[in-house]
């Protein structure tokens, strides 16, 4: 095994930051930080590194990550993310010398997508509600159709052709198996303050490129208004109902991880997007090499399950099964399961740059 102490804390650090939705870092006292940081322990830049360990930060942004946003991810203790940010800001500064890269996802949405309430309407000609589900059934029932004011700038005015898409849709996300189409409150817009990263985080991984010479990578997903994208390597569904593409594959970002050494995963929410994302990671290393499996490891103490309160103690909804079976499921095929807490050293399989 690697003996290595791993990296102090440093000093700006502040653990109540995790749970200030107002926290923005210093970016240029971060810089002047991280070179001093740089000079006291010895670090490389990352393009040094032998061995490349890349961290993928999912979604990490403040809608899932703080009771105030949009959709909090709360977990069932009601902390859920508010410990998560915490605990992915300290991974970063104690692994430092040993990250080569960080990306952080960003969901990215616009007024208007297939998995928010302003889409449709219901037999009233209302909105529908929030944190329900649509099927084909509904649809074939009338109980929900698209809003017609979205076909006159998404279609042309082609009522009947967004009729036709969407119950297209429901029935593939049906046929798949994984999700049936679920309306969430509007979350993660352009240009909000919910769509901007934890500042703890986005702190971290700015000193992580200061400090190691390496850019701050981002990739962003989910702008189509036809489909969800709760994967950062792909949407639910990639074709329309008359066979024309609706939204293409990330092979670009695929083939990015997959040249690392080693693929560190952690983010929100561990139900949805975590979920789907190392999903579609397992999938494209089944297609070219099931050992590579072994190359991901997924930090299950930084990301929590979507759960939905009721009010009188329990929940509208609660993912946290789906989560608890997709990470068994990542451990069957090969992937490990770890936490952040323990020293990255000692992690099955786990080869540090020399």
């Amino acid at each position: 095994m690697t003996t290595r102490t791993p990296l102090p804390l440093p000093a700006f650090y502040d653990p109540k930051n995790a749970e200030r939705p107002e926290y923005a870092p210093d970016q240029l006292r971060l810089l002047s930080e991280a070179a001093g940081w740089r000079r006291a322990h010895g670090l490389r830049p990352a393009a040094a590194d032998r061995r490349k360990l890349h961290l993928l930060l999912i979604d990490e942004q403040k809608d899932f990550c703080f009771p105030t946003g949009a959709l909090y991810v709360a977990g069932r203790s009601g902390r859920g993310a508010l410990d998560d940010n915490r605990r992915v800001a300290e991974f970063v500064y104690r692994n430092l010398d040993v990250l080569t890269q960080v990306t952080a996802t960003m969901d990215t949405h616009f007024a208007f997508q297939i998995f928010f309430p302003s889409f449709w309407v219901g037999k009233d000609g209302a909105p529908l509600a929030p944190y329900r589900e649509i099927t084909t059934d509904d649809l074939d029932r009338g109980d929900a159709r698209p809003n017609p004011a979205v076909a006159a700038w998404l279609c042309g005015g082609d009522e009947a052709w967004l009729r036709a898409q969407v119950r297209f849709y429901c029935a593939e996300l049906e046929k798949a198996g994984k999700y049936r189409l679920y309306l969430w409150p509007p979350h993660c817009i352009l240009g909000s303050d919910g769509h901007a990263l934890a500042g703890v985080v986005h702190e971290a991984r700015m000193f992580h490129a200061y400090a190691r010479d390496a850019q701050s990578e981002v990739e962003v997903k989910g702008g189509s208004p036809l489909t969800e994208n709760y994967s950062v390597l792909r949407p639910e569904v990639l074709v329309r109902h008359d066979g024309r593409p609706l939204a293409d594959r990330n092979d670009r970002f695929i083939d990015t991880l997959l040249a690392a050494d080693a693929v560190i995963v952690a983010g929100q929410a561990a139900s949805h997007c975590v979920k789907s994302s190392v999903e579609d990671l397992l999938g494209a290393i089944q297609a070219r090499d099931p050992k590579l499996a072994r190359k991901v490891y997924v930090l299950a103490d930084c990301m929590s399950a979507v759960t939905v309160p009721d009010g009188n103690g329990g929940f509208l909804a609660d993912f946290t099964p789906q989560a608890e079976e997709a990470l068994r499921r990542f451990a069957d095929a090969g992937m490990h399961v770890v936490r952040s807490t323990d020293p990255i050293e000692g992690w099955p399989g786990m080869q540090l740059p020399g």
